[in-house]
Parts: C-alpha cells; structure tokens; sequence
C-alpha cells in the first residue's frame, strides 16, 4: 500500500507539471499568436542627411525599443497596437511620433542639433546609459568634439593619440604604435571603412594617417570583442568616414604651422547620395629652404593624405557606398637618400533590405601598404648608380554580414569573409647604370577567411547577453620555395609548391561572450570572454613599429598567435548620467607570441623565419574609468594598474621576463572646459611608468675595443614619464553660413624632458667608468590654427 501511495503521488505531480507546461505553452503560443507588425526606418542628422549611430527608438507603452546600426537604419518588431514612438540621440533634440500599428510601417526621421538651444554642453558618442545597460564591455567610443579639443602635439587633432588616454591602452612616444591590455602593436586591427590599415602613423609616427575632419566615428573593443571582427589577437579600431551633406554644399578646413587641411562635402541629388572629399598636407619641407646648407635646402620632408567618399540611395531598400584613402610620406636628404611611404585603401559596400527585419551589407575591399628607400649616389661622371629597396603587403577582401531583428529583445547577426593577402618582402632595383644587380625576395601569399554568428538577447529587463562563435582558418599557399627550420634557424628541407597549393593550413573556433546584469537603474555588473586567433605578425626590432616594418603570415614555421581573455567589470552612473564610472579586471594569456633570436637580421633577409623565437605571454591588471558627459566641465579620469610578461625559451635560459611596454602605473586626466560662448579650454595630463629596457652590467675589453655586458632582458626601466598639455579655442566670426576659431595649444606646457631612450658611453673625464645619456624628443612645443566651416 505504501509503495502505491507513492506512486499516485509521483503520478499526480507529473501531471501538474505538465499541465503547468502545456499552460506555460499556450500561453506564449497565445502571445506570439497576436498579430505583430514591424516599425523600421533610418534615423539620420537633419543638417547633414548622415546616418546616425546608436540612436535610441523607444515605445513608452511597451518600454522597450532599440538603436539604429552603423547606417542609421532600425528596426523594431512588436504587436499591433498604438504606440508613442520617441527617437533620441544625444546631442540632438528627442521626436516623439504617435502611431497606430496595425501594419508594416517605414518611418523615416531626421533628429536636428539642439546644441544652441542647450544650456549646458552635452559630450558623448553613445546614448547616456548605454555603458551601465548594453552587454558591450572593455569598449570605449569618442565624440569628434572631444577630439578636436583635447591639445596635442603642433595642434594636430589626432583619434590615435586621443585613444592613447583612455584606459588599458598605453601611448609609445614618438611613435605611431599602441598597447592595448598586454598586447603587442601588431595585435590591433585598425580598420577605415572596413579595410584595414597596416601602418597607421605619418612622420615616423608623430601624427596618425587619420584626418579627424573626414572621420565620422570610432570605436575601439579591447576586450569583448564582437564575433564580426577578427584576425587580431588584442583589440579593434574601427573607424567610419563621413558620409557628406546631402542636403547642401559645406566646407571646413584649417591652417596650422606644419600643416593645412581642406574638406568639402555636397549633394549628389538631394536627399539620394552626396560626397565628401578631405586633404591634408604638411609643409616642413619649405622651412628647410631657409637653411644655408644645400643638401638640407635640397631636402623633403613632408606627408599628405586624401579621404574621399559617396554614397547613394538606389530605392528604399538598396545603397551604395564607394570610399578611398590615399596617404604618403616623402623624406628626402638632398640627392644622397630618399625614403617615402604609405598607405592606399578602397572600399565599395552595398546595403540591402530584403524585408523589414533582414538587413545585409556586402562589401569589398583593397588594402596596399608599401615603402621605398633609395639609395643615391653619383659618380665622377655623373652616373647615376644608386639603388631602390621596396617592400609591400597587399590585401583583397570580401565580407557579407547580416543583421536579423527578430524583436526588440532579439537580434541575430552573422555572415563571411575571405582576404587574399599577398606579401612582398622585399626588391632591390638598380637605378641607372648601378653596378648593384637586382634581387627579389621571395614572394608569399595566403587565404585567410572566416564565419561568424552572434546574438544579442535580453532575456529580462535586468539580464543581457551577447553569445557569439566565429571559425577561421588560414592557409599559407604557394607558389614558392618553402624552408623548413630546426631549433637552431638552419635550414633542414626545402620543398616547392605549386602556385594556389596549400603549404600549410590553421583553423578554429573564437567562442565570444558577454554578460550584463542590472542591479539597477544606475549600476550594472559584466563579464566576458573572447577567443581571438591572429595569422599575421609583424617584424620589427622596433616595439611601436616603423615604416619598414615586415609583415608574414603564418606558416609551416610560425604558428598563429592565439589569446584568451576574461574581464569583469562594475559600471555605475550618477546624477542622471551625467557622470559615468567603471571598474574593469582583466585576465589575457597568449600563445604562440613571437621574439627574435639575439642579432637577429630581419631586413631583407630571405630565412627571416629563422630568427625567430616563439613563446607565451600573460597580461592582467584593473582600469578605473570616471568621465564627465554634461555641463561646461567635461573630460575623464583613467588610471591602469597593470602587468604584462613574456617567456621564450630562448630567452633568460626559459625565465619571465617583462615586455618592454610592461607599466605598472598609467595615469591620464583630461578636462575640456566651455568659459563663455567664444572661449573653449582645454587640458591634458599623462603619467606613466617607464619602459622596460635592458641595460648593461658591466663592460669588458676585446682587442682594445670597450663592449658592453648584458644580463637579462628588460632587467630596468626608463625613468617616469609625465607631460602636461594646454590648450584654447577662441570663436570668432560666426552666423548661419559660416564660423571660424583660432585654436592655441601647449604640448609639454612644462617642458619635462622625458627620455626617449638611454645609451651608454664611457666617461669623457675618467674612461674607466661608464655613463649614461638620456636622449629626450621634444621640449616644449607652441603652435596655433586657424580653423573654418562654411555651413
């Protein structure tokens, strides 16, 4: 009898179970059997007709809602009813639309500036709360405004040094290169428009290739990175061109001391497509020409860039967008040396709607980055003989992304890519009647291609997330000769493969996920965890990298690099968003990480593999983030306490050892302050750490020649660096067609002398002792800039 009591208790609870979940079942079926109707659109800027990114679409009576893409476009799919639309953006003033939804409907909006009609400034690239509610995390975006106000050096606004004072990201003085969370400088993808930029400074990297009057917006993910990116193994630039007014002509343009810029931007057909070109050119060279030495006079020294851009709307579902970048550098010592280099990118993108949820955007692209040194020299007879070295690295790629709004709580993106790299390592050319013959090194060319899926899901008002997979796979293919190398770097078979012919092939999953959960309307907790595989490497003997740098794709000797990270974070905002604050911890361990042997030859150097080392690295720290978005102060607080370490066998016997961007302490304050209607001022102060570096122990005598002895690697540090830049916006003429202001501003207002690097030398007064010399780049630096806008 018991047993059978039992057993009509089991029964009669399995049956309120299920009945419990057939009800559960039909009620959703019931809800999803309401008839739904989707509200789509493109939010865009009244003045310009530009897409704008992240703007809010909420629906008071359901609140909920969601944020147009990187085109502007949205979409939101939810049952019939009537609803109270309103569209946001920061910056602009809020449209509120009453609608009855008993059909598909396309509602079009155009949001105006309210930035006169504000009583206190209003800085920032996302909509308010988007940092403590969007499943994002270790991602920061900058507003052009901020960028164009923040002093830099000879007052070039530059995105590159702008993003050098955000957390987790480390500057290299007098270079174009960053560190972003441990990483080394080639690990950032940097991409405009998509394609990617393989050196991303002019100048030797002083300034960046950027032109902030062309660029639209920036992104940067140092950590949560989504499943659409890939191919580095530590973080993201993404930067977007303007678009250009399609609503009427415009012009703006600036003239500092070293350079000038020009940008005009119009209509295509009004309201259908329009264009945007912006030029830049610098002018140290005419300086030279006041010198008294020939060759200096006869010297160049100069860099140039041009954005162009178009677009065009074919119908209500289709656009086309056609963008290019061409930038040069052109150095020159009189008729003796010349050396110039740059990068080309085009993309063409296609946007298409094949319904009211489907979104696609296709694009093609093609990336050239190269350099050329040439070696002049004459003869008695004024021969020419001199010679030219090139090198390049060459991409064509192809992407398909979708994004699929299944609701407002729902949307579901994936799509492919494949790149066509192509690799030229290096050409020696004669000039004339050189008595140098030519040589070329070998060629390399691989495949690199990708799938990826993600989503985005709110499962509660309070509990978000992003879960994404993507899968690549890379091959090196031929044709070529292909070495293969022992322990040592000698060579211990060759063997050669026809052209398209697979050498070697690497591939797998880059699991990505993200967490956000609400503790509330102000303050949020998150986590996440990426998977990045990256095929290409850069050799450098230089840590931020050069314009003769080399890139090579994996291969049968080198593996791809792989890097795991994990990072959780607390988010909170105060007083009604206008301040926002985090706390990012982060975990990244790295495989596969690539050294070189000591004395390694990495210039024109056909075995170049050979001289190089492989190992594992790790990085881990905490940020600390506060930043001011409303009133005439704004600005930001970052501090990053920090470790990063490298291990190679071949290095210290197998021992730790820190990399040389290891800095335990970054610091950097910026405030922007709004005195009165015509004066704008500004200031940023930077502290951090000295580099590792690696100085002598001692000294020893060969042959009455004195040689330096070394111990380990990076066994000491720079000392500090710290610098304080100014500056001032002054407004002059302004009415509703034009506006002008002179820009002053201070780099290194105190004139530190921070060391760029240390060298040793034997004492002049006692040549048994050694001293050291401190070499510094630049004191304090001055400039002014007139800048204009026709509107």
């Amino acid at each position: 009898m018991k047993r059978r009591k039992r057993t009509c208790r089991s029964i009669s609870f399995q049956g309120k179970f299920l009945l419990l979940f057939l009800t559960s079942c039909l009620a959703t079926a019931s809800l999803y059997a309401q008839e739904k109707f989707t509200i789509r659109g493109n939010i865009e800027d009244a003045n310009s007709g530009e897409g704008l990114i992240g703007a809010t679409v909420f629906i008071k009576e359901l609140s909920t809602g969601g944020t147009s893409n990187v085109y502007g476009f949205y979409s939101l799919t939810v049952p019939a009813g009537d609803y109270t639309l309103v569209y946001s953006f920061v910056g602009y003033e809020s449209i509120t639309k009453a609608i009855t939804l008993d059909k598909d409907q396309t509602i079009d909006v155009e949001l105006g500036s309210g930035a006169t009609e504000l009583e206190e400034v209003v800085v920032n690239a996302e909509p308010e709360d988007s940092n403590v509610r969007s499943t994002q995390m270790s991602v920061n975006k900058l507003d052009m405004r901020e960028v164009e106000a923040i002093p830099v050096i000879f007052g070039e606004k530059d995105i590159i040094k702008t993003i050098q004072l955000l957390p987790g990201i480390k500057a290299s003085e007098g270079g174009g290169g960053f560190f972003v969370r441990g990483g080394s400088a080639d690990q950032n993808l940097i991409l405009l428009d998509e394609a990617p930029v393989y050196n991303a400074s002019h100048l030797l990297g002083f300034f960046s290739v950027f032109n902030s009057d062309a660029i639209k917006d920036l992104t940067i993910y140092k950590g949560h990175i989504p499943s659409e990116y890939g191919g580095r193994a530590s973080s993201v630039l993404d930067i977007k061109m303007k678009e250009g007014n399609n609503k009427k002509f415009a012009a703006q343009g600036g003239i500092g001391l070293i350079s000038s810029r020009a940008t005009i931007e119009a209509p295509i057909v009004k309201d259908k497509g329009s264009f945007v070109v912006s030029g830049r050119r610098t002018y140290v060279d005419l300086f030279l020409k006041l010198s008294n030495d020939e060759e200096v006079k006869n010297s160049i020294l100069y860099f140039y860039d041009l954005n162009a851009k178009a677009n065009y709307k074919l119908g209500d579902k289709d656009r086309i967008f056609v963008s290019g970048y061409f930038g040069r550098d052109n150095f020159g010592y009189g008729d003796l040396f010349g050396f110039d280099w740059g990068n080309t990118t085009a993309t063409v993108r296609w946007n298409h709607l094949f319904n009211d949820r489907l979104f696609l955007n296709s694009t093609a692209m093609f990336s050239d980055y190269n350099y050329e040194v040439e070696i002049m020299a004459e003869e008695e007879e004024n021969e020419n003989n001199g010679f030219k070295v090139t090198s390049a690295i060459r991409d064509f790629s192809i992407k398909e992304d979708f994004e699929y709004y299944i609701n407002p709580q729902n949307t579901l993106k994936f799509g492919a890519s494949a790149i066509r790299h192509n690799f030229v390592p290096g050409e020696i050319i004669p000039q004339g009647d050189s008595y140098i013959n030519e040589q070329k090194l070998q060629r390399k060319y691989a495949w690199e291609t990708a799938a990826y899926i993600s989503e985005d899901i709110e499962f509660s008002p309070r509990f978000n997330v992003n879960a994404g997979l993507r899968y690549s796979w890379f091959a090196q293919i031929g044709p070529g000769e292909i070495y293969t190398y022992d322990e040592d770097g000698d060579v211990i078979d060759t063997e050669t493969y026809d052209d398209g012919e697979i050498v070697k092939s690497y591939g797998g999953l880059e699991p990505r996920l993200g967490l956000t959960y609400l503790l509330n309307d102000e303050v949020s907790v998150k986590a996440s965890y990426g998977r990045n595989r990256q095929y290409l490497h850069l050799v450098s003997n230089s840590n931020a990298g050069t314009p003769i740098d080399l890139w090579i794709p994996s291969s049968n000797n080198v593996r791809p690099q792989i890097a795991d990270q994990i990072a959780l974070g607390y988010f909170r905002n105060f007083n009604d968003n206008a301040f926002e604050s985090s706390v990012e911890v982060y975990y990244k361990d790295m495989k596969n990480q690539v050294d070189y042997r000591t004395g390694a030859e990495l210039v024109f150097n056909e075995n170049v593999e050979s001289q190089l080392l492989f190992g594992d690295g790790w990085s881990y720290g905490a940020e600390f983030f506060v930043r001011k978005n409303k009133g005439d102060l704004t600005g930001w607080i970052s501090y990053t306490l920090s470790k990063t370490e490298r291990q190679f066998d071949g290095v210290d016997y197998g021992e730790v050892y820190p990399a040389s961007w290891d800095r335990p302490h970054d610091l950097s304050i910026v405030g922007i302050y709004q005195l009165n209607k015509r004066w704008n001022l500004s200031a940023s102060f930077v502290y951090r750490s000295g580099d590792a570096v690696t100085y002598p122990v001692g000294k020893y005598e060969v042959k009455g020649e004195v040689i330096n002895m070394y111990d380990k690697r990076n066994n000491n540090r720079l000392p500090e660096y710290h610098r304080l830049d100014l500056g001032a916006t002054l407004k002059l003429k302004s009415n509703e067609k034009f506006e002008s202001d002179l820009n002053f501003s201070v780099y290194n207002a105190y004139a530190r002398k921070n060391a760029f690097m240390v060298t040793f030398r034997e004492d002049r007064d006692d040549p048994t002792k050694t001293e050291a010399v401190k070499f510094s780049l630049f004191s304090i630096l001055p400039s002014v800039t007139y800048n204009f806008r026709f509107k």
